[in-house]
């Protein structure tokens, strides 16, 4: 079975569709499937249900599906830095299913695991709480969850072999392994591509048998999500050095 694909429009064809549900992998902007999102955008597919932590920034990645009001419903835990998202939101434009974020990391992996459903304190006594089971065990309160399975999943990974093994660097392994694991179809992109058998058995995090298509996209661009500094003025002097700090 050849997983390959050229680019993302081929590895997407035939599998996308109005109103299915999505993951996408990545944490702000580190490890996001920006050419398999952007794909989507041309696509046109409308009515999306969105698993992903967040949206990133304005103008990147998933933000670039809601200005073109793609999506319908976000599942994620956090709404951060995107304006658009927020907006959206507060407009009453976008359904917004929020989540602690250890709980939403646990559905999805729930979900790729087969367990329909499993219980938590955390959201206990909150908002969180509204409309959902709640059981004792041994005396404490749990919430029932239910476990996330998608349509597609669209991951981004350092390094994929053409089986469709998976090695991913630093913060990008986040959400992405446990969401390869959760959708009846996951297309991965990677920076790079190397032959079947190439990869250290013991460094692969994601096994080919979850991934169906793939791609090669280059080195993925480092942006800085929130830009933090502080006028040069402000900078103390190390003791007894006179440099800077």
């Amino acid at each position: 079975m050849n997983k390959v694909y050229p680019d993302a429009k081929s590895a997407l064809e035939g599998v996308l569709k109005d109103n299915m549900m999505i993951m996408s992998g990545g944490f702000g902007l580190c490890g996001i499937a920006e050419e398999l999102s952007d794909a989507i955008r041309e696509s046109g597919v409308k009515g999306l249900t969105v698993v992903s932590n967040n949206a990133g920034v304005d103008g990147i990645g998933l933000s670039r599906l809601l200005e073109t009001r793609q999506i319908k419903k976000m599942i994620s835990s956090y709404v951060g830095e995107n304006k658009l998202f927020a907006q959206q939101f507060l407009a009453g434009e976008l359904e917004l299913e929020f989540n602690p974020q250890g709980t939403l990391a646990e559905r999805i992996r729930a979900g790729g695991a087969g367990i329909p459903a499993f219980y938590t304190k955390t959201g206990v006594g909150t908002l969180i709480a509204e409309g959902k089971e709640v059981k004792e065990f041994d005396g404490e309160k749990y919430l029932m969850e239910r476990g996330l399975f998608a349509d597609l999943a669209i991951v981004h990974a350092w390094k994929g072999d053409t089986a469709g093994n998976l090695i991913y660097r630093k913060t990008a392994r986040n959400f992405n392994p446990m969401m390869a694991t959760a959708a009846k179809v996951t297309v991965a992109e990677v920076e790079h591509l190397v032959p079947a058998g190439e990869l250290n058995p013991d460094h692969i995090h994601t096994p080919g048998i979850f991934v169906k298509r793939i791609i090669e996209v280059g080195t993925a661009k480092k942006r800085i999500e929130f830009r933090n500094t502080r006028p040069r003025q402000d900078r103390a002097p190390a003791a007894g050095t006179g440099v800077e700090i």
